[in-house]
């Protein structure tokens, strides 16, 4: 998978590029990723990327020309046979990031994430991308963390980036509820037990247990994950079998 950041700090990208599985899956091969900024298209002696809002206001908004250069500096770079890289506007204004655009995302062959910064994008930034994403319902002071959290999100969906690819079927919103909950040594750490089911050995209560345990959780903390969920007579019967045990 090949990415490209369109930021004007290609530093706070570089910088988690370096550790971790990300750095290991650059280093292999199974991804590369590009900075591009926007300042290495402006033509003034201060390198403007930014410029005061029509109408007044407070703050400065990104141009809307330089963004366009970077992004067609991409085009531009690409192998002829390559199909054009599938580009991202990182913004608050947008429709939610989660597992399942991770997914779709993971299949593309190169990535663009348009990073913003300042008081936000000229608005004609929005014709030149395939679709607007954002990580939350909070304002950061631009677009890099959400970039970087995307790039994670998907490069460990792609082969080889995951030592254990199981691990990923039993992750956090892979099938739309939360993961059950993980335990290991010490046994007992300040009178706290490990449940006794997961010592059994038995591996069909163990796996009984955890849904039942995903399930809870997911009622629990994403009641709105959880209303989307199609329960099937197994998962109502363990929910109802934890309900009466606490006497709900």
């Amino acid at each position: 998978m090949r990415y490209h950041v369109v930021t004007l700090f290609p530093e706070l990208i570089d910088a988690a590029l370096g550790v971790g599985l990300l750095g290991k899956a650059v280093v292999s091969g199974r991804i590369e990723v590009r900075c591009i900024s926007p300042r290495s298209y402006a033509t003034d002696k201060h390198q403007s990327v930014d410029d005061t809002p029509y109408g007044g206001g407070s703050g400065m908004v990104l141009r809307v020309d330089l963004i366009a250069k970077a992004l067609e500096g991409i085009a531009e770079n690409a192998a002829p046979d390559a199909p054009r890289s599938h580009r991202v506007l990182l913004t608050p204004a947008a429709a939610r990031f989660d597992q399942a655009a991770a997914r779709r995302l993971a299949q593309l062959p190169s990535l663009t994430l348009v990073c913003g910064r300042y008081e936000g994008f000229d608005e004609r930034v929005r014709e030149l991308v395939d679709e607007e994403l954002s990580i939350g319902d909070f304002v950061l002071n631009g677009g890099e963390i959400a970039a970087l959290a995307i790039i994670e999100a998907t490069a460990r969906l792609l082969p080889g980036v995951i030592g254990n690819a199981g691990s990923l079927a039993e992750e956090s919103h892979a099938a739309g509820v939360l993961e059950y909950p993980q335990y290991t040594r010490p046994r007992v750490f300040r009178e706290r037990e490990v449940p006794a089911v997961l010592l059994s050995g038995d591996h069909a209560r163990i796996a009984r247990w955890r849904r039942q345990q995903a399930l809870l959780r997911t009622r629990e903390l994403r009641p709105d994950l959880f209303a989307q969920l199609q329960l099937d007579a197994r998962d109502r019967a363990l929910l109802a079998e934890a309900d009466a045990e606490q006497g709900t």
